[in-house]
């Protein structure tokens, strides 16, 4: 189970059909840049919950 979550953000950010596109913008930032910056504490949180599961 904790495999699965550490690969969830990795291939979301290698799916790159995901997020190659400039709309829709958020405060005037493509969309391609808002995603991938979204992406990293998404990656945070699920490396996290992976670790606090391999400790439970």
């Amino acid at each position: 189970m904790r495999h699965l979550l550490l690969w969830i953000p990795c291939v979301i950010a290698l799916w790159a059909p995901l997020y190659n596109m400039t709309e829709p913008t958020l405060f005037g930032i493509p969309f391609f840049y808002w995603f991938q910056l979204l992406l990293i504490p998404v990656s945070a949180l699920t490396i996290y919950a992976a670790d606090r599961l391999r400790k439970a």
